[in-house]
């Protein structure tokens, strides 16, 4: 079973910037979507960017014009640049990837880092 290791989270005062990663630990053919997840203390897990099979990409409101998201199919990675970070950007974030076969989506999630946001 493939699994995603996330890395790059960590405590940064407002304004600052982090950069995630994630690796696949081994290779997923026929990728469909590679995304950035968050959930923030007592809130519901929610997107916060996403990008295509066609490097189409989306971005929550919340987070347009700081975040920057990019991946690699060959390897697996993905990248999640966050820019002018915000204590409400402090969550976990997940890394995830989808892949379609068929009729037969799978999905593959990591385990999470944390970013926290404060002075």
């Amino acid at each position: 079973q493939v699994q995603l290791v996330e890395s790059g989270g960590g405590l940064v005062q407002p304004g600052g910037s982090l950069r995630l990663s994630c690796a696949a630990s081994g290779s997923i053919s026929s990728i469909n979507v590679m995304a950035w997840h968050r959930q923030p203390p007592g809130k519901q897990r929610e997107l916060v960017a996403r990008i295509g099979s066609g490097s189409n990409t989306y971005y929550a409101d919340s987070v347009k014009g700081r975040f920057t998201i990019s991946g690699d199919n060959a390897i697996p990675t993905v990248y999640l640049q966050m820019n002018s970070l915000k204590p409400e950007d402090t969550a976990v974030y997940y890394c995830y990837i989808n892949r379609i076969r068929g009729i037969t989506l799978y999905e593959y999630w990591g385990q999470g880092t944390q970013v926290t946001v404060s002075s």
